[in-house]
């Protein structure tokens, strides 16, 4: 009888075992290695991988018709969906800052330009960071590549901001082999970083885009894939200085013009480089429950070789080619894999789908910009962002002929902002360069139709209105012709402008000097020498005070 018992037991502890572990597999599609998640790890977190490319034009990639060849991309793009409304900024820091924090650049102080390597200045320490959020639901999380948020004191370095390991460059560029840099004549250093230390042990001459390859390679052999990561690779290409292995040169021998010629081997190599991360994200087990993001940080800069054609203007403005970029989701778990998204989506929409993904909470007091666009994406629904404030910059060089009166007396048109709005988009100030560049620019042999594309502004011109859906190449000003969506737009913008935090933009600071850094670009700002300074202020207040009180007993 007891036998009998026991056996019972043993058969009904088996079955029940059985079962929990079918729920186990049911619950988490990804897990087809047939390992069971580790304790206090789910495999329904999907492991993120987000690559960030730099300066890469709208034109370049294969499936947007470039004469570069990206068969990488274009395979990656095909087999998920391509982000064909998709917006970032126009400049380096701005769209960092936005991705990482899930916030317009007026709402972190950081609305002007980028931030230099002198400046006393980093994204603000208050901003709670996606890496940092990811670290909450059990992620590790490792960054590899370009910065470029700062890094005047210690609490500035990714290592403080939520990354568990950080691996590259804290400035915007540098030379892609010996990793210097140099901000003026005189002022120069050594920029490459293995976590908080100079990484001059790496410091090999290997070019840095594939450097860059080889440590995520790395991070992905040592982790284990049944717990999540997040990934954020951030290529220094193809941002200039214009640079890449001869090998690389091979197949554009025909293009006369020698920076679009390098850029082409520049971005060959970061399509071959994106081809092996893929690769080893299947080799160790990471693949099946993996969402790969894709994205270029802002235009092209045509006089570096890249191209925005048919789009108008270039990095560094608020027209169509500074802002409107390459992206593409992919990923096992689409469900509508190989379709083409038209939505609005903008890059501080990340922080939220990818904190939703990973299972993570979005804390009440955390005043987002972006949107959960995952269903969007992934279903093909339509896109809960209906607008996207571009920027609005109250210190770039205002515009000689704007004026409130201009702007209906609702804005003051002097001052460079741009704002989209459904199918409208409306440009004041001074928007920036605002030519169209078509491919045959990059010939040396015929340059007249560049000339033809150029545009030149009727004296006074600081408001320009354009319907995007049915004018994305932003060729026809319809401000004159529908006034009062103008000013509706200019009311938005004053509305937001009511919400913007004060601009962060300080003077260089002469302590920032690699000279006084070991020859290092690096934290320079110290902590103690802070306190002491005000130590030093508190005992002369306190000593003043008491003269004060024996003059006056």
């Amino acid at each position: 009888v007891l036998a009998g018992l026991s056996l019972l037991s043993l058969l009904t502890c088996g079955y029940l075992a059985w079962g929990s572990r079918r729920g186990g597999a049911e619950e988490a599609p990804g897990n087809l290695l047939g390992e069971e998640p580790a304790a206090g790890t789910s495999r329904s977190q999907p492991h993120i991988i987000f690559i960030l490319a730099d300066d890469q034009g709208f034109r370049d990639v294969g499936y947007h018709g470039s004469e570069i060849r990206t068969p990488t991309l274009d395979k990656l793009a095909a087999e998920g969906v391509k982000l064909e409304n998709y917006y970032v900024q126009p400049m380096c820091t701005p769209s960092r800052s936005q991705l990482i924090t899930g916030k317009y650049q007026i709402h972190t102080g950081l609305q002007h330009s980028i931030i230099r390597p002198t400046q006393p200045n980093c994204l603000p320490l208050d901003n709670v960071t996606l890496p940092q959020k990811l670290k909450e639901v059990g992620y590790s999380t490792h960054m590899v590549g370009k910065w470029h948020l700062g890094f005047y004191r210690r609490e500035c370095m990714p290592t403080q901001r939520g990354f568990d390991s950080f691996f590259g460059s804290l400035l915007g560029s540098g030379d892609y082999y010996t990793h210097f840099k140099c901000d003026s004549p005189g002022i120069c250093g050594y920029d490459l970083y293995e976590n908080d230390n100079a990484a001059w042990d790496h410091d090999n001459g290997i070019y840095s885009t594939q450097m860059y390859t080889q440590k995520v390679q790395q991070i992905l052999a040592s982790h284990n894939p049944r717990k999540p990561i997040f990934l954020y690779v951030a290529y220094q290409a193809v941002h200039s200085p214009l640079q890449a292995p001869g090998r690389y040169f091979e197949h554009y021998r025909s293009i006369n013009n020698i920076n679009r010629r390098r850029y082409a081997a520049m971005l060959a190599c970061l399509d071959e480089a994106i081809n092996n991360v893929t690769l080893a994200l299947r080799k160790y087990g990471y693949y099946e429950n993996s969402i790969i993001i894709y994205s270029s940080d802002n235009g092209g800069q045509p006089m570096a070789g890249g191209s925005n054609w048919p789009l108008r203007g270039s990095k560094g403005t608020y027209w169509e080619g500074g802002i409107r970029a390459v992206g593409f989701v992919h990923s096992p778990l689409l469900k509508n894999k190989g379709s083409v998204c038209k939505e609005l989506v903008h890059i501080t929409d990340w922080f939220p789908t990818l904190i939703t993904l990973a299972e993570g909470q979005i804390d009440e007091d955390i005043q987002l910009d972006g949107y959960d666009v995952w269903e969007t994406i992934s279903e093909g629904r339509r896109s809960p962002r209906v607008d996207i404030l571009h920027n609005i910059d109250p210190i770039y060089t205002k515009a000689k002929n704007g004026s409130w009166a201009a702007g209906y007396g609702i804005w003051n048109t002097a001052i460079q902002s741009a704002i989209r709005v459904n199918h409208w988009k409306l440009l004041t100030g001074n928007p920036g360069y605002s030519d169209w560049v078509p491919p045959q620019a990059f010939s040396n042999a015929g340059p007249n139709r560049w000339h033809n594309e150029r545009v030149s502004w009727s004296a006074g011109k600081t408001v320009w209105l354009f319907n995007i859906t049915a004018d994305p190449y932003e060729r026809v000003d319809l401000s004159a012709r529908h006034p009062e969506v103008v000013k509706q737009l200019l009311r938005r913008l004053s509305q937001f402008n009511k919400t913007a935090v004060p601009v962060r933009y300080p003077p260089k600071d002469p302590r920032s000097n690699p000279k006084l850094n070991g020859g290092v670009w690096g934290p320079w700002f110290k902590e103690d020498e802070k306190k002491k300074k005000s130590d030093k202020s508190k005992g002369t207040n306190k000593q003043k005070k008491s003269k004060n009180k024996k003059k006056g007993n």
